[in-house]
């Protein structure tokens, strides 16, 4: 498996972690599993993708212990932001909340 893939997937599973572990955190903004998943898995790769130029200054070494930890980080921060964003918005526009 390139270095490339095996950064994205685990962006992707950062973020999803992420996503699931704000909503138990703050269950006002709690999409439920799936929606918290999916959130969190679109804000992780894009977190992972900007942490990982960030820390590595564009140019990417796939392989590298920074961009995997950098993948890790972004990931998670970004899966988790994006599941906040998108539940405060749900919350604004009066949307039933997944854990009622």
């Amino acid at each position: 498996m390139s270095g490339s893939l095996v950064n994205v997937i685990l962006a992707l599973a950062a973020g999803a972690i992420g996503g699931n572990a704000v909503g138990t955190m703050f269950r006002q903004f709690n999409l439920g599993p799936l929606g918290n998943s999916i959130a969190g898995i679109l804000g992780g790769g894009l977190g992972g993708e900007i942490l990982s130029m960030i820390v590595s200054g564009g140019a990417v070494d796939a392989s590298s212990v920074e961009s995997f930890v950098a993948q890790i980080i972004g990931g998670g921060v970004g899966g988790g932001l994006l599941m906040a964003i998108v539940g405060i918005i749900r919350q604004t526009m009066g949307g039933p909340s997944a854990s009622a």
